[in-house]
């Protein structure tokens, strides 16, 4: 029987696309067997506004190939969430929806900001920032550390890089959960709400442009709205890289951080490790990536008829590419459902396959996570559970909504 034949007989009536197959995260077996049975398997969409068929892509060197022949598997055509079609042309749009050249032009107006010597100029403060979390948090007896530290730190840092003022940062917390938690019983509420939160940030973020060109200052936002070889961001252009900024930048350093801290409590001997050599930190963090993957998938659309690997793929299919599976592929990791701390080479996809779409924060998640790991295993000796850990029901975030926990000094 074909690849082809088996996929469509087996695989498309099961569900790995939904909000509710995502509860308690990512279907692991499921995608275990989709990559032994059917890698490229035709699905339907199960969820509203979802496409009606689309082709899963779970085995780690697919991904890479998608990601990376941007000329055949488009972002701009219908737009690289699975849930919103946006293929208007005439209207600007997130960078993650578009094309070269355009997401080229883009892309290096934005990259002016995020620069390695950018990077290295926040080291030192995002230290000072890490230790005052920790040190608070061990003054508590039980603590949400989602909120007291996954979510602040890279709050605080987007404050800094952008130029928020850092006591409104907690703004930026509750516009990102709003419209990113839509589908979560706990933060979702009536349909207009993403809309309203996201026109709120626009708001924010024009005002804070404004001051700017008044009062620049040695932010990313005076960088931003600066003209460069003759280009600049138009406004409706600043807004939504500004949105993605919020939401990138907040929302998956935050989820990774806390995958990784709750990866240690459920694998003690890791955190033995690291706290006994925080050399390890740097490919503790990769571990963390690979295993926590915050963001669970992206959409394409084929603009042409593509033969992937006797797959007959038809223009205009919907291609996803399903990250947590590709994280686990024992064609590449091996044994991939262990985490190990000191796991290298470590390819994993969790900032994209390559390819155009690599993401922009890449080295600023890795900066906040390594400067916090490597605190908190100089300040930390145990970390225990003390209630019920609940994730995010949502197909698009690996989130954590709540981690209680006890932590035990040096």
């Amino acid at each position: 029987m074909s690849q082809e034949t088996n996929s469509t007989l087996s695989f498309e009536t099961l569900d790995v696309i939904s909000n509710d197959a995502y509860r308690d995260g990512p279907p692991h077996e499921l995608m275990e067997l989709m990559r032994r049975e059917a890698p490229i398997a035709r699905h339907r969409g199960i969820e509203e506004g979802y496409p009606e068929w689309f082709w899963a892509i779970t085995r780690h060197a697919d991904v890479v190939e998608v990601s990376r022949k941007f000329q055949n598997y488009s972002s701009a055509a219908k737009g690289s969430l699975m849930n919103q079609e946006r293929p208007d042309l005439e209207v600007a749009r997130l960078m993650i929806d578009l094309d070269p050249p355009e997401h080229t032009r883009l892309k290096s107006l934005v990259n002016r900001g995020f620069t390695p010597k950018a990077m290295r100029m926040l080291e030192e403060h995002f230290r000072e920032v890490a230790v005052q979390l920790i040190d608070e948090a061990l003054q508590e007896s039980s603590l949400d550390f989602v909120d007291r530290v996954s979510a602040e730190l890279p709050l605080i840092a987007i404050a800094e890089l952008v130029g928020i003022p850092v006591e409104d940062r907690r703004k930026v917390f509750h516009w990102s959960n709003t419209m990113i938690g839509t589908t979560d019983p706990d933060f979702a509420g009536s349909p207009d709400d993403a809309t309203t939160a996201a026109a709120e940030l626009y708001m924010y973020s024009n005002e804070l442009a404004a001051q700017r060109k008044i009062n620049p200052k040695d932010d990313i936002i005076t960088t931003l709205i600066s003209e460069h070889d003759g280009d600049v961001l138009s406004e409706h252009e600043f807004d939504l890289f500004m949105l993605l900024l919020a939401v990138a930048g907040n929302e998956t350093t935050r989820n990774g951080i806390s995958h990784g801290v709750l990866a240690m409590i459920e694998n003690p001997e890791q955190w033995t490790k690291l706290k006994g050599d925080t050399s390890h930190v740097t490919t503790a963090v990769e571990e963390i990536l690979r295993w926590g993957t915050p963001v669970n998938n992206f959409r394409r659309t084929a603009t042409c008829d593509v033969d992937l690997h006797g797959v007959q793929i038809k223009e205009g299919d919907c291609v996803t590419m399903l990250y947590p599976s590709a994280n686990r592929d024992a064609a590449v990791f091996a044994d991939p459902f262990k985490f190990d701390i000191t796991r290298n080479p470590n390819p994993h996809v969790t900032f994209g396959g390559g390819g155009p779409h690599f993401c922009l924060g890449a080295n600023l998640a890795r900066l906040e996570m390594r400067i916090l790991f490597e605190e908190m295993a100089k300040r930390i000796d145990g970390i225990e559970l003390t209630g019920e850990v609940r994730k995010l029901r949502s197909s698009f975030i690996h989130g954590i909504k709540t981690l209680p926990v006890k932590l035990t000094p040096q």
